[in-house]
């Protein structure tokens, strides 16, 4: 079957120069190449940080479960996650534009900024904190060679410390100047060298292991014998941690998307890299923790800890390389490529892609040299996790309003117009429908995380504010609903 991209030619003479600029303007197929594999790297890379590894590891002893309903429940948020990023995803596709133009049909060309910016706060921050743990790979592997020099200490980095903060990010720096295609290549690179020494990692531990590892797996997977009700939460409880990991792709992948050949490609990479990698990289850290409860007495979810208790310069190295392209990895996925378009959103005219990356790099250069003495200590973290739950409604707001409200047909040409009469200027450049209901949903996304009576919900709370964020703004539309406008109809 024939997949429909519409990438129209835009008449420049009538477009808005503060709404465009090349970076932000639709992509045409024939200058795409990514496929299945440049998606399914896009997961991978986002999984297989330092954390991520420590959070599926903990998960077969965290809850108590049996290992299968562990490894159901993984299964069962890949699919879920898949589920929603195809959905904000294939628009992308269809039409070849990123997030923040994708969400001016929605919250008007004006409007769309405030997603867009609450994102790249988001995503700034983290980017910040993890070039910093990226750093400490790099710190890993100079004192493997040099030692940790004279212990003397600036904002709670040695110099070391601080040389490795730099090099990382420089490194990242040099990466994203060269733009997306550069991207794209380390991603393809480091995704597939990150499982490879994760499976000789495995191998090593199983044969060190030997017989004992068997009854160490069994031990793991047996569970505690929780009731079955305490089970149903804990098996929710996964499902909801799983998702709330991914929750910071699952807005903006149309920036990733808009450079997929075709929508099967798309939903390919994704069953790929979700549902079954997710399942493959816990089952690596299960075999993993299991041999260390064997070797070292003790199951370690953290592989720096495993590394040290190893004690082996080689094994060092490749650790050190292998931590560093993975949280690499993960930042230029989660946190780079979305903020670089954000800000790129906000002053089109005078921001490209390449600057808004530049931006986020320098403000991010600050949070991680303050990370460890300032920002870890004063509950900004907490703060910027209350955003990060702010901006859920925005995901049922776009998903509504491209599936049920404009049935999958946008017009290109208005989305970078001002003109009082087109499609998306609504009121001043603002769908005060849109914000109405963002602010409604958002109230219930926020006390999620500031009213601990429902912090217990977890990733499920992240899924409620998208859920109540598209329910509002379906009944707010059709409330005030209008004739569509020529414009409107003039599509694909």
């Amino acid at each position: 079957m024939k997949e429909n991209n519409v990438v129209s030619e835009l008449d420049i003479q009538h477009i808005d120069p503060t709404l465009y600029n090349e970076d932000l303007a639709p992509l045409k197929p024939q200058n795409r190449n990514w496929g299945a594999f440049e998606i399914f790297n896009v997961w991978s890379n986002d999984i297989q940080s330092l954390f991520g590894y420590t959070l599926a590891a903990s998960l077969f002893l965290t809850y108590g479960l049996n290992g299968w309903a562990v490894m159901a429940a993984i299964i069962l948020a890949g699919v879920i996650v898949m589920f929603l990023v195809n959905l904000t995803g294939k628009p992308s596709v269809k039409y070849g534009i990123p997030f923040p133009v994708m969400v001016r049909a929605s919250m008007g060309v004006r409007g769309a900024n405030l997603p867009a910016m609450l994102r790249a706060i988001v995503g700034i921050f983290w980017y910040g904190v993890q070039t910093y743990f990226a750093s400490t790979a790099v710190t890993l592997l100079i004192t493997a060679f040099y030692g940790a020099g004279d212990g003397s200490t600036f904002l709670g980095l040695s110099g070391v410390a601080w040389v490795s903060f730099v090099i990382v990010w420089l490194f990242q720096i040099a990466i994203f100047w060269q733009g997306i295609e550069r991207i794209k290549h380390f991603l393809n690179w480091a995704g597939p060298l990150v499982y490879v020494v994760m499976l000789v990692l495995m191998i090593i531990v199983w044969f060190q292991a030997g017989s004992e590892l068997i009854p160490a797996i069994g031990t793991i997977f047996s569970g505690d014998g929780a009731t079955s009700g305490s089970s149903i939460a804990a098996f929710m409880a996964i499902v909801g941690t799983m998702v709330a990991y991914f929750a910071a792709v699952v807005i903006n992948f149309g920036d990733f998307t808009r450079f997929v050949k075709t929508e099967r490609q798309m939903k390919l990479g994704n069953l790929l890299g979700l549902p079954l990698n997710v399942a493959f990289f816990s089952f690596i850290a299960l075999i993993i923790t299991a041999g260390t409860l064997v070797l070292f007495g003790e199951a370690l979810t953290n592989p720096a800890d495993i590394v040290e208790r190893v004690d082996s310069l080689p094994l060092t190295i490749v650790a050190a390389l292998t931590f560093f392209a993975a949280t690499v990895g993960i930042n230029l996925v989660a946190n780079f490529i979305p903020p670089a378009y954000d800000l790129a959103n906000l002053f089109p005219s005078k921001i490209s892609f390449k600057m808004g990356g530049l931006i986020t790099a320098v403000i991010a250069f600050f949070v991680g040299a303050l990370w460890l003495s300032v920002i870890s200590q004063i509950g900004v973290p907490g703060f910027v996790n209350a955003l990060g739950a702010i901006v859920a409604p925005f995901y049922g707001i776009i998903v509504v309003d491209y599936y049920l409200i404009k049935r999958q047909n946008l017009n290109m040409q208005e989305l970078f117009s001002s003109a009082p009469s087109s499609a998306y200027y609504y009121v001043n450049g603002w769908n005060t429908r849109a914000l109405l209901a963002f602010g409604g949903a958002a109230l219930f996304s926020l006390s999620t995380v500031l009213v601990p009576a429902l912090t217990g919900l977890d990733g499920f709370g992240w899924m409620i504010g998208a859920a109540l964020g598209g329910l509002f703004y379906y009944g707010l539309m059709n409330q005030f609903k209008t004739a569509p406008s020529l414009s409107e109809q003039q599509t694909s």
